[in-house]
């Protein structure tokens, strides 16, 4: 039986998705709807922190922002070049979930990983609607009508906005749940995550929050085409 989710969100390490949307989620969330995060890799090749601290952080994460699943395809790190098995590993989920919408990272980064996770995902996404590929695959084909992509390290003018200011602090919590990346420890090194960053996520969520006159907001792009439909006068 299929696991049916509204949100399916891929990353290519735990915490990319909630550095880029973890207040959507939890508005989402609040609303009712069924989110599931699916991390590439183990970050086994991150500065500070394990593969077992990491796991930890990330489940310790995906609780409090409420999401029914997390899963780790378990991918190798800073080697997310194009590959069918890569390819097949997403789209097997992809067609597990049924989801309404897709979300995956924005190419423009300064870690080749986040880019990377979003060419697997595309080319995923266009594979899970081809009916002969993977036949022995248990789910049918889907089509994929909603793909949109967030920001991590980038701060760059999306082509829309989520208001996020009752979920703002929600967000910073399930980030604060990642110690070892982003709080200095005895045995840490010093990266661009351990230096204030959370609070320059927080800076840029507040400047979104100003285009669309709120407190915090995060910002999107469309990868897939966007419709408009009757509420788009809100």
């Amino acid at each position: 039986m299929n696991e049916t989710a509204d949100i399916l969100c891929f990353g290519a390490h735990a915490d990319d998705v909630e550095i880029g949307m973890g207040g959507t989620i939890a508005k989402y969330v609040c609303k009712g709807k069924t989110v599931v995060i699916v991390d590439l890799t183990q970050a086994n090749l991150s500065s500070n922190g394990t593969v077992d601290i990491r796991l930890e952080e990330a489940n310790q994460a995906a609780q409090i922002l409420g999401v029914m699943k997390r899963e780790n395809l378990q991918m190798p790190d800073r080697d997310l070049l194009l590959s069918s098995d890569k390819i097949a590993k997403v789209t097997w989920v992809i067609r597990k979930y049924r989801h309404k919408a897709i979300f995956s990272t924005y190419g423009v980064d300064r870690h080749p990983d986040h880019g990377a996770c979003t060419e697997i995902v595309k080319e995923a996404i266009f594979s899970s609607g081809i009916f002969h590929y993977l036949p022995d695959c248990p789910y049918p084909p889907v089509k994929v009508m909603k793909h949109y992509l967030y920001m991590i390290n980038g701060f760059h003018t999306p082509d829309f906005y989520v208001d996020i200011s009752d979920n703002m602090e929600t967000k910073l919590e399930a980030l604060r749940a990642y110690a070892s990346q982003f709080s200095l420890q005895p045995d840490s090194v010093k990266t661009p995550l351990t230096e204030g960053y959370l609070s320059r996520v927080k800076n840029r969520e507040f400047v979104y929050g100003q285009e669309i006159q709120c407190a915090y907001a995060e910002g999107f792009f469309h990868q897939s085409p966007f419709q408009v439909d009757t509420d788009w006068l809100g």
